[in-house]
């Protein structure tokens, strides 16, 4: 099964629950896990909301957000206008108000990266997202379906710098685009 769609949002806190309503409905139509649909919400507002925080909006002045489903794998987007820094995994403190956005992406995808084109920037996550047999949402994935979102105190090196975007790297190497196998 192949399906996607593409969603331009006012550069606008309010587009976060949007964009996080309209993939939910998609997925759950097409049979994704209850599982995986909140995992993939959760990327999306992570996603979303660095975009509207951080960077311009795409010269029409919205954000642009799109998913893609190939078999079992699910590719999430967000496009916008750049901004004067490149998106990696900032830290974060217990405390700190924010910075763990692509923390959080990180653990609940296979894999997330950055590509820069006619004067955009995309973020983009992949996660695993098959369907239930039944086809019926609200079933448990199987195991290895869906990551738990962990426990912060997981994440010894996070501190209180609050920026999620700065220089594209992520543990210290280039994001690249690579889909599980």
């Amino acid at each position: 099964m192949r399906a996607s769609s593409v969603v331009l949002l006012p550069h606008a806190p309010s587009s976060v629950a949007v964009a996080r309503r309209r993939l939910s409905s998609e997925l759950v139509d097409s049979g994704v896990y209850e599982s995986v649909v909140d995992d993939a919400s959760v990327i999306v507002s992570e996603l979303l909301s660095n975009a509207l925080r951080h960077a311009r909006p795409l010269p029409s002045g919205q954000v642009r957000v799109c998913w893609l489903r190939r078999g079992d794998v699910l590719e999430l987007e967000v496009s916008d206008g750049g901004a004067m820094t490149e998106p990696r995994r900032g830290p974060g403190t217990l405390s700190s108000l924010g910075g763990r956005g692509l923390g959080i992406v990180e653990a609940l995808s296979e894999g997330w990266g950055v590509r820069h084109e006619d004067g955009s920037t995309t973020v983009w996550a992949v996660l695993r997202a098959p369907k239930s047999p039944s086809g019926k949402n609200g079933q448990a994935a199987p195991a290895g379906a869906h990551t738990v979102v962990p426990d912060l105190a997981d994440f010894p090196d996070l501190t209180d710098e609050p920026d999620d975007l700065r220089d594209g790297r992520r543990n210290g190497t280039a994001a690249s685009r690579a889909y599980p196998a």
